[in-house]
């Protein structure tokens, strides 16, 4: 099934500043959260942040805050999101029903986050680079797992041209400049 934006919301778990320097892959994650936020709010997907104990492992990461705009943050005790009532009843009340997931650390909050998700009958889409753990196997674990329990595994780029749907807009005009900016230095091989 096809992401459709105006039945998407993009879900970020705890990228926190104070727990951001110990994930394999932290940074790349952030880059790629930040750049699908941007796209999202661009055209107007909700994008909403989690937080895991805040007072201990910081706020959200200054980096991914400064490329969104007012987005929504939800604190929160227990490992998955959907343990917070006051969280899973904004989520129903939004009519959103397909959930664009990403976040740390992958094996605990987003995973237990995504099968809540799912339990509660959301389609769940997994965005595979921009979820990570402090070790990498057990990211990659996560999303087996919650792909073997209904999730489907997501790129950035997947999700972005599935919400623009066609390329004859102005607002794919706008979202493809961003296209254009380099996310990651990737080397280019001459033969």
């Amino acid at each position: 099934m096809r992401l459709q934006r105006e039945k998407s919301l993009l879900l970020m778990v705890d990228f926190q500043a104070g727990l951001l320097p110990v994930i394999d892959g932290g940074t790349q994650a952030i880059k790629e959260a930040s750049w699908l936020g941007g796209v999202a709010q661009l055209l107007e997907v909700p994008v909403w942040l989690t937080e895991q104990n805040p007072e201990k492992l910081g706020g959200t990461a200054p980096q991914l805050l400064e490329q969104l705009r007012e987005p929504r943050v939800w604190q929160k005790v227990h490992f998955s999101v959907m343990e917070e009532p006051e969280f899973r009843d904004a989520l129903a009340a939004t009519g959103k029903t397909q959930i664009v997931l990403c976040g740390t650390e992958a094996h605990i909050c987003v995973m237990q986050t995504g099968l809540g998700l799912l339990e509660a009958g959301y389609e769940l889409y997994w965005l595979t680079e921009a979820a990570a753990s402090r070790r990498q196997r057990e990211a990659q674990l996560a999303r087996e797992r919650a792909c073997a329990n209904g999730a489907v595994a997501v790129s950035a780029d997947m999700v972005a041209y599935e919400w623009l749907h066609r390329c004859d807009t102005e607002t794919f005009k706008q979202t493809h400049r961003q296209f254009l900016k380099p996310r990651s230095a990737r080397p280019v091989a001459f033969n």
